[in-house]
């Protein structure tokens, strides 16, 4: 059988990129990569044979990884993130599933770290409890499904990552997002933009901020995460953000259950 391997690279450059990943990637006689991510992991990939293309050709890649597998040469795709978050397990899984190649595949699965995650542990303590994670392209999503997710998440009171806000062209789901941000009371917002990359950007702000600034804010484009804390979130006397679990609630600083 031959081996493909679905590789997490995690939430940018080689910061997140884990000791497992790592080993696979040099084990791998074949590396297939959505462009840009594969110049971020060019001095880990080295000179193996590379299959490299852009956005909207993951239908390809994931052709390209499962046809050099079936070939037998050990291989990975390499995914952003982790693969099961908006990546390319689905699609390999998916594509597999349908020729019937399961006997021909061994098919392993590494997980990453998220831009999601990796953005959390930079400002605080904010994912404490239970939490949504909703992309906003609705290149393969229905719009109506999207606003429906929003909507019941805010009043759910999950913490709720936004995966994809915006593009040039694709606004209409943000607007959609930031009206149902307007029905809820005010919450804390995280930006964060190119997580573990040299350019890393995050800025703490409220959901105030957010829709005053609508389209025009400068810091929300197509590769930016979008966190919106929950009713309970808090700026630490630091101005880090905590959503707290709720122990000081139940427990006294000694640990002794309150009366």
């Amino acid at each position: 059988m031959g081996k493909l391997t679905i590789l997490s690279s995690g939430a940018g450059g080689t910061k997140y990129i884990t000791v497992e990943a790592q080993q696979a990637l040099e084990e791998a006689e074949v590396v297939v990569s959505y462009t840009k991510y594969a110049k971020e992991l060019k001095n880990l990939i080295g000179d193996k044979e590379l299959f490299t293309s852009g956005m909207t050709h993951e239908i390809e890649r994931c052709q390209i990884a499962i046809d050099q597998a079936k070939a037998g040469k050990t291989t990975c795709i390499i995914s952003n993130g982790d693969v099961n978050v908006f990546g390319m397990a689905t699609l390999i899984v998916e594509l597999i599933d349908e020729q019937n190649l399961w006997k021909e595949i061994e098919l392993e699965s590494i997980a990453g770290v998220t831009s999601f995650l990796a953005t959390a542990s930079r400002v605080g303590a904010p994912v404490s409890q239970d939490f949504a994670i909703i992309s906003l392209s609705d290149r393969l999503t229905d719009i109506d499904l999207i606003n429906k997710r929003i909507k019941l998440s805010l009043e759910a009171d999950f913490v709720i990552g936004i995966y994809n806000p915006k593009s040039k062209k694709r606004i209409q789901p943000y607007l959609n997002f930031l009206a149902r941000l307007s029905e809820v009371e005010e919450r804390i917002v995280i930006i964060a933009s190119n997580v573990g990359r040299e350019k890393e950007n995050i800025t703490i702000t409220t959901s105030t901020d957010l829709i005053s600034q609508s389209l025009e804010h400068p810091e929300v484009t197509m590769s930016t995460l979008i966190m919106v804390c929950n009713t309970t979130s808090k700026l630490t006397k630091n101005g880090l953000v905590l959503t707290p679990r709720g122990y000081l609630n139940k427990y006294e600083m000694s640990g002794e259950l309150k009366a």
